[in-house]
């Protein structure tokens, strides 16, 4: 009963007392059940229910249904994208250090919004995955792929609870402009097979992508270094190794296919090179040996 006592008293402290009280009534913000019951949903579905499900059925025509998801993808992360700089960097906000603006103040309600609207296309993104299982596509259900979706919508939800603002706006914007040139070129290639094969796409979508998860980092690295910043520190710990992780398997995945290949070797190409933590199956047998369990 004392165990019970000091978990419940835990829960309430860092549900209801440390909490962001501007975000507690927006939609699944209040506790983190609901969230938490999607993101089951979410895994026994694209591993185990979705799958059984589909094995003896013919994979599902999405075509048009998936341009529409990926245009709706490019025009909401676009309008992040600028609102991130309009409302937050055109306004003077620092890269070095930014304390969470808590006040009720116009301004920072608007960018409390906007990473609640980030926090909302990370569990959209969950569709993701819906999509290749049934179209029957579970090969690029990878770890990695299921670690990344599910991790982003934990971060994102907790960037609203507790710090809906400050330092942690740059994660959000950059990463948005990283995929309006991501979704874009999914929507290319769902309009037009031709730009399956068009390798320049996939070398240059990953560069931008190591280049992100390698400014994350020193944005969030330099926080080590401003011991009266205001901005909890907390982060640090789980932000730091995971971005770090990232750039390491983004650059691996770059040099196996992109450096180490022979320059006369034909690329085979099935789909995207990388697309939200899933490699095809072509690109999954290369790097089985260094990166993927």
């Amino acid at each position: 009963m004392l165990v019970l006592k000091y978990l419940s008293s835990f829960y309430n402290y860092v549900n209801y007392e440390v909490a962001d009280h501007r975000v507690s009534n927006w939609f699944l913000m209040e506790t983190p059940w609901p969230g938490l019951a999607i993101l089951g949903f979410y895994l026994m579905f694209v591993l185990k229910w979705g799958p059984k499900w589909m094995e003896n059925r013919k994979p599902i025509k999405l075509d048009n249904i998936i341009k529409v998801y990926n245009l709706v993808q490019v025009f909401i992360c676009l309008f992040l994208f600028v609102e991130g700089w309009r409302l937050g960097y055109l306004r003077g906000y620092s890269f070095l250090c930014q304390p969470v603006d808590y006040s009720d103040n116009e301004a920072a309600i608007a960018i409390a919004r906007r990473i609640h609207i980030y926090f909302l296309v990370k569990v959209m993104d969950l569709l993701d995955t819906v999509f290749f299982v049934l179209r029957k596509k579970q090969n690029q259900v990878s770890f990695l792929h299921v670690y990344h979706h599910t991790g982003m919508v934990m971060l994102s939800w907790s960037g609203v609870k507790w710090m809906a603002g400050g330092h942690g706006v740059f994660m959000g914007f950059l990463n948005s402009f990283v995929h309006v040139v991501m979704y874009y070129y999914y929507f290319l290639t769902s309009v037009s097979p031709k730009y399956k094969g068009n390798v320049w796409w996939k070398k240059h979508i990953t560069q931008l992508q190591i280049i992100q998860f390698g400014l994350i980092f020193l944005q969030w690295f330099v926080l080590v270094f401003q011991p009266n910043c205001a901005y909890p520190r907390w982060p640090l710990f789980v932000l730091l190794p995971q971005n770090l992780f990232m750039f390491a398997l983004f650059l691996d995945f770059y040099y196996q296919a992109y450096i180490r290949k022979k320059p006369t070797e034909k690329v085979e190409v099935q789909q995207e090179p990388f697309r939200n933590g899933s490699f095809t199956t072509r690109e999954h047998s290369v790097l089985n040996k260094s990166m993927i369990d």
